[in-house]
């Protein structure tokens, strides 16, 4: 891998954090400007239905943002992979929390914007089962 290759990876993995850290700020201004803002999204919540469209999905973050329990992620296992202007990022989500904690696999899908960001156009968790 070159350097550029790294750089790449290193944005992708740089707006994945992105995303853990508007969820524990519940800063919803910051969570629908790292969304893509058209109906290509989709959204899978640990025990969810799969949610499509902008609407839906930025309706559901409002829900989670708004509640009252306090959850916190520690990222860990991230690993980028890019292939021209579709990243993609598998993470292991630990979330800490009021009730306990748990461990969620997720995915996150990223498309290149014409500006070089990278905005986010899915997310899947699933419930690791200890």
């Amino acid at each position: 891998m070159d350097a550029a290759d790294e750089t790449v990876e290193h944005e992708v993995l740089t707006a994945n954090q992105a995303l853990y850290d508007a969820f524990e700020a519940r800063d919803l201004a910051a969570m629908r400007a790292l969304w893509v803002g058209d109906g290509d999204v989709l959204c899978t919540h640990p025990g969810w239905p799969t949610l499509h469209g902008a609407g839906p999905v930025l309706a559901s973050w409002e829900t989670l943002l708004s509640n009252d329990q306090h959850l916190q992620f520690i990222v860990t296992n991230a690993r980028a992979t890019v292939v021209g202007d579709a990243g993609w990022v598998t993470c292991d989500e630990n979330v800490l929390g009021g009730g306990g904690g748990g461990t969620v696999a997720a995915l996150n899908l990223f498309r290149r914007r014409s500006d070089g960001t990278w905005q986010v156009v899915g997310h899947h968790g699933s419930p690791i089962m200890t």
